[in-house]
């Protein structure tokens, strides 16, 4: 792998997590060295992007998240097999074990893998512009809409986007993507990150949301699901 495009790894949310973080615009030539890794069907999907642009920041995106499988199970990038597992989740074959997830925005990818349940991240940059009344109605339980009003305009956006990252990791977590049943998650965002209630399989218990420390104005989220219930 490129040494460019070598990821940082930031400060682990919990033990058995690992996060890192790296910056997708590479050079054509990192690029292209970094397209060697990836697998006939992400060469497909590589060239189904119509945008030049995008289409690197899949391949360098893909070809990151090799890497860090790669060194966690001690085999080339090339030679880690990623499948699709329940609702089409991606997994690594042959490793029970371990889960991964991957998130992006503004030219910037975070990853997280976890060797203790399920796992998923979702990143935001803090100046990002959203219709936080039409968010709100439509992805916020009562409890969280109600909360949201009693704050000022720019309290209020910021708390719509960690709170989105909670709920948008947990729903990456199971599978479910924008299919979960957001307005029913409901999140606490003080004294610390929780999920209050929600319906199975969003039972509080089983769940953890962290925030990841990561420079540069950006909200991350990692939410830890264990299926079953700890002895």
């Amino acid at each position: 792998m490129a040494d460019s495009a070598r990821p940082a790894a930031l400060p682990s949310p919990a033990p058995r997590v690992d996060v890192w973080m790296c910056d997708l615009a590479r050079s054509s030539e990192d690029v292209a060295a970094l397209a060697a890794a990836l697998s006939p069907a992400e060469h497909a999907r590589a060239a189904r992007f119509g945008r030049p642009e995008l289409r690197a920041r899949y391949v360098v995106g893909r070809a990151t998240l090799r890497s860090l499988l790669g060194r966690r199970l001690g085999v080339a990038p090339g030679a880690v097999v990623i499948e699709r597992g329940r609702r089409g989740r991606p997994q690594v074959a042959g490793a029970p074990g371990l889960d991964f997830n991957v998130s992006h925005t503004r030219g910037v990818a975070v990853f997280g893998i976890a060797t203790s349940g399920r796992i998923g991240v979702d990143i935001e940059h803090e100046a990002r512009e959203v219709n936080v009344a039409g968010i709100a109605r439509k992805f916020m339980s009562p409890r969280e809409q109600s909360a949201l009003a009693a704050l000022a305009e720019e309290a209020r956006r910021r708390t719509l986007l960690r709170l989105w990252t909670c709920k948008e990791a947990m729903s990456k977590a199971t599978g479910d993507a924008l299919s979960a049943p957001f307005r029913r998650l409901d999140v606490e965002l003080a004294p610390a990150l929780r999920l209050v209630d929600g319906p199975a399989p969003y039972t509080a218990s089983r769940w953890r949301l962290l925030p990841v420390e990561i420079p540069g104005g950006y909200l991350a989220t990692v939410a830890l699901w264990h299926e079953q219930a700890p002895p």
